[in-house]
């Protein structure tokens, strides 16, 4: 642990990716389990290659003496019950909960573009206060669930989906109890339209999962312009690791700290790997938050600058 109780994990979009499974899928889960110990990591989030039994999943992780960072859940809670939602969670629960982790990742998936060849303002909305309330009521409930099998939700805020703009998590998080935790995505929100640090501020006491994911510009800027699907964002760049974008690292680690932020710090980063390769840009991305992690509180900027 560290000096404000963070681990720093990583997740296995660096080598191989689930939405697009020509992205590293000649990978072996392996590969990315030793690079990732090699480099630094403790721990990792779920990925489509891991095992999916309590116990095969313990015994994998163990042998690279790697934590069970958490896992993304595929939520439908726009489109039906919390009771079936209940009922389609809990073996991932069961999976969670058996190898330590203590948070979820939700994404809503229902009618979601992310992993379809869409432009992306063609997203959901909710377009009234009613469906908003529906919905969060609904999220809220869910959560509790989870809570009460000892795993916090971490709501995914995410290109493509019903949560995707300041406004939008406005509107979850002015709705909802402290049993919904968000997760801080800095790439996300700021492809969004969002500022990052404007967002954490107002939110950092429900923030209970950080994915660190920095983003290029330039490409962002093209994919609007040029009505890019999600997919063809990421396999044109948009994302990157900390420290080889745009987003201000140095300041969102500060805001974590004062607050004292407790859990982990995730690099998750979609590229092609071919392009951007596998182990250096995940060992970039773990130099620049240990750097900055290991830092005084009043260092923060000038340890980026030897990182990067």
């Amino acid at each position: 642990m560290t000096q404000f109780d963070v681990r720093i994990g990583i997740n296995p979009l660096s080598w191989m990716n689930d939405d697009l499974p020509s992205l590293g899928g000649e990978t072996p889960l392996e590969v990315a389990l030793t690079e990732g110990r090699q480099i630094g990591y403790d721990g990792f989030e779920l990925g489509n290659k891991f095992p999916r039994e309590p116990l095969a999943l313990k015994a994998l992780l163990a042998q690279y003496d790697l934590a069970l960072v958490s896992g993304w859940y595929s939520g439908r809670l726009a489109r039906r019950s919390v009771a079936e939602e209940i009922a389609s969670v809990d073996a991932h629960l069961e999976l969670l909960s058996r190898n330590g982790s203590t948070v979820m990742v939700y994404g809503e998936v229902a009618d979601s573009i992310q992993g379809a060849p869409q432009p992306l303002y063609q997203r959901p909305r909710f377009f009234s206060e009613a469906q908003w309330d529906a919905y969060a009521a609904r999220v809220d409930e869910f959560a509790r669930y989870t809570l009460s099998r000892g795993v916090r939700l971490a709501y995914h805020h995410h290109m493509g989906a019903y949560v995707e703009t300041p406004a939008d998590v406005d509107n979850l998080m002015a709705r909802t109890s402290n049993a919904v935790g968000l997760l801080f995505d800095a790439g996300h929100i700021t492809f969004a339209g969002g500022d990052p640090l404007t967002v954490l501020d107002k939110y950092i006491g429900r923030v209970c999962h950080v994915h660190c994911k920095d983003v290029r510009p330039a490409v962002m800027k093209l994919a609007r312009n040029r009505n890019w699907s999600f997919l063809d964002s990421v396999i044109n760049g948009a994302f990157t690791v900390p420290g080889d974008g745009a987003v201000d690292f140095p300041a969102i680690i500060d805001r974590l700290k004062r607050h004292g932020y407790r859990g982990w710090l995730v690099v998750e980063a979609e590229q092609d790997p071919v392009i951007a390769r596998s182990y250096a840009y995940a060992e970039k991305g773990y130099r620049t938050l240990r750097s900055l992690v290991d830092a005084p509180l009043d260092a923060g900027a000038s340890a980026t600058k030897e990182a990067a």
